[in-house]
């Protein structure tokens, strides 16, 4: 019997059949969970029982959790997902809740988190009243790259449209300390900070976005992976062209 599992189950009030529905898997699949000690969910599955039940999930699998222990420089690298799209939506949910001081989305488009997050406007807007602070980077989507990319891509929702989609979004946060700026340096790699933690999806030639191998990085010291995509970023940051202007017309 995994007991810590079980514990935790009966605190959270969540019932088998509600834990199978949160993680996306059969009631009999989470019974083996509890049932079977040895039992160990995959690693995405973990996360969302840890979500759902609010328990760390060293906790909840310590056998499985010391095995992932690491004391290299990829310590840094938390978790892998072949495609963007393998990435629970529930992980990015998390990572926003989370965050308290920094909250980066550069990522070319960005579009799929207007789809993807539920009133994640507000979500955003909320932060940024709480001091956190959050930023935008997108591509132009009247820019010769961004053209280029489009036939790459040769998709039915071109890029420019996802981009328009984001800036009308970005438009709605005016005035709620949410900044966003033009970039063009990172239309081949998108970086997604929340805090201490990152989402790195790295685009390979003739696909998009959702189709990227991704990862998820947890800063562990300093001149790691984690922090040269932090200034990675922040470089582009600098270079990067205001979105909004003021009432004088200025950038």
């Amino acid at each position: 019997m995994n007991e810590p599992l079980r514990r935790a189950m009966t605190q959270a009030r969540i019932s088998d059949s509600q834990l199978a529905e949160r993680c996306g898997v059969d009631t009999k699949t989470v019974g083996r969970w509890i049932t079977q000690t040895g039992r160990v969910p995959h690693a995405r599955h973990r996360w969302a029982v840890s979500q759902a039940l609010g328990e760390d999930e060293s906790v909840l699998w310590p056998a499985a959790t010391k095995k992932l222990v690491k004391a290299g420089p990829d310590r840094e690298v938390a978790e892998v997902f072949p495609y963007r799209s393998a990435c629970p939506a529930s992980l990015w949910r998390s990572l926003i809740t989370k965050a308290e001081r920094e909250l980066t989305f550069a990522g070319y488009t960005n579009y799929f988190l207007w789809l993807e997050q539920a009133r994640f406007g507000t979500a955003l807007r909320r932060k940024a009243s709480a001091g956190c602070r959050v930023r935008f980077l997108v591509g132009d989507p009247d820019s010769d790259l961004t053209r280029s990319r489009e036939k790459e891509e040769d998709v039915a929702l071109s890029l420019s449209t996802r981009i328009r989609v984001t800036l009308a979004e970005l438009e709605k946060l005016k005035g709620h300390d949410v900044d966003a700026r033009f970039s063009s340096g990172h239309a081949y790699l998108s970086v997604f900070r929340f805090d201490d933690d990152m989402i790195v999806t790295p685009l390979l030639t003739h696909s998009v976005g959702h189709d990227a191998p991704t990862l998820h990085l947890r800063r562990h010291q300093d001149d790691g992976m984690f922090d040269r995509f932090a200034t990675h970023v922040e470089e582009l940051w600098t270079r990067g062209t205001p979105v909004w202007e003021d009432s004088d017309g200025q950038a």
